[in-house]
C-alpha cells in the first residue's frame, strides 16, 4: 500500500509542476511571441514615409488604417 501511495504522490507532483510550467508559458511567454509575430507581420505589409521605419502604416483585420514603429525589422531578410 505504501508503494501505490508513492506512486499517487509522484504522479500528483508531476502533474502540478507541468501545469505549473503550461502557466508560465502561457501566461509570460506566449504573449511576447504573439506580439512578435503580429509585428513582423504588419510590417511586412507596411507602408513606411520615412528611411528608419519609425512612422509605418497598415491595415488592420477590420480594414482601418494603423501606426506602428517598424524600426529594426529588416526587409531584404523576407523570403
Amino acid at each position: 500500500m505504501k508503494e501505490a501511495t508513492g506512486e499517487l504522490n509522484m504522479t500528483v507532483v508531476t502533474v502540478v509542476a507541468i501545469a505549473a510550467v503550461a502557466a508560465f508559458f502561457y501566461a509570460f511567454v506566449w504573449p511576447a511571441i504573439k506580439n512578435n509575430i503580429n509585428r513582423q507581420t504588419y510590417c511586412a505589409t507596411a507602408f513606411c514615409t520615412d528611411s528608419e521605419r519609425k512612422n509605418c502604416t497598415y491595415i488592420d483585420n477590420e480594414g482601418n488604417n494603423q501606426t506602428i514603429s517598424c524600426e529594426g525589422y529588416d526587409t531584404a531578410s523576407k523570403h
